[in-house]
């Protein structure tokens, strides 16, 4: 330690003194050289402004001409979910295949969804009742393709009224007083025709003891067979196969009406509107098609289809309006 302090020297104090100072004031250059680009890069960035007023873009209109990855395909539900699902499946596969395009399900829980859904291009074509593509026709100018032809080859289908089959009922008339079960509100087969077949006998919503709209065929049955309700109003074909199990009686039979029908958004490339027509014209699922489907013939279209006739649904519409489904 005397060594140490004998070498330092008054200079050698000094020029260490330097140093550092030297050192210091490099390090606070640096610092504020930083500052300075820091402070620059902040001084070059805009504010952004938001303006909470304003909504998100909208998105871009249908274009007609665009490739979708597939064409969604509605229905109005018939028997239940699970089972029109298993039914349409097969039937998408076959459009597939000759239409050369990808085709996929969209469910619709309520029947006046369905029409909708085709009407705003959220499906592109859809199978559904006479009373949907009347309101899918009238609200958004939607295009009917073909009719479903019942099991004779006719583009028709009838309505059932149906009871348990041990109900002491016997026949429509007695039906005054009694509790009913429709379907959906929109449904031709579940509500108007039905409606009309209780019209005819003089019996009015008011002469029953209380109804309710079920939503579809499926459940009015359930409700009957139950025993909630004493009768009720679903599709001909349904009513037949309940009737040969020995589980419901069978009161009464319309007369015929127009059949569903297959239609399609108005935006769609007539092109493809065209081949859709073609390929469902050819359609046969009595015969070369009936390898790949899964029970149509419990579809109110079992014999495949026939062109739409301009005009054929004018009864069902003039019901429409006697019971208040326009408004």
């Amino acid at each position: 330690m005397i060594l140490c302090r004998k070498n330092r020297t008054p200079g050698s104090f000094s020029n260490w003194k330097k140093m550092s100072m030297r050192i210091k004031l490099n390090f606070l250059t640096i610092l504020l050289t930083l500052g300075l680009l820091v402070g620059g890069c902040e001084q070059k960035e805009i504010p952004k402004k938001v303006n909470l007023d304003r909504r998100a873009p909208l998105p871009a209109p249908y274009n007609p001409q665009h490739e979708f990855k597939s064409l969604k395909f509605g229905f109005d539900l018939r028997l239940g979910p699970k089972e029109d699902v298993r039914i349409y499946q097969p039937f998408l596969l076959y459009l597939e295949q000759n239409v050369e395009k990808k085709f996929s399900l969209r469910f619709s829980e309520k029947y006046e969804d369905t029409a909708e859904n085709l009407g705003k291009g959220i499906t592109h074509f859809a199978a559904i009742g006479p009373v949907n593509s009347i309101l899918a026709k009238r609200s958004y100018g939607i295009g009917c393709l073909v009719m479903g032809l019942n099991s004779e080859g006719k583009p028709e289908y009838r309505a059932a009224i149906i009871t348990r089959i041990d109900s002491q009922l016997r026949d429509i008339d007695d039906l005054r007083g009694k509790s009913f079960a429709f379907g959906d509100r929109f449904s031709t087969q579940g509500h108007v025709i039905p409606r009309q077949m209780l019209e005819e006998s003089r019996i009015t919503l008011k002469d029953l003891k209380n109804y309710v709209f079920s939503g579809s065929h499926a459940n009015t049955a359930r409700l009957v067979l139950n025993g909630e309700y004493a009768a009720g109003g679903i599709q001909d074909t349904l009513a037949q196969r309940l009737s040969a199990e020995r589980k419901v009686k069978i009161l009464a039979i319309s007369k015929p009406y127009p059949c569903s029908l297959i239609c399609y958004n108005k935006n769609v490339d007539p092109a493809i509107v065209k081949r859709v027509k073609e390929v469902l014209l050819s359609f046969d699922p009595r015969g070369k098609h009936s390898a790949i489907l899964k029970d149509w013939d419990r579809t109110e279209m079992p014999h495949g289809f026939t062109e739409y006739r301009e005009g054929s649904l004018a009864e069902i519409k003039e019901l429409c309006n006697r019971y208040g489904l326009f408004k």
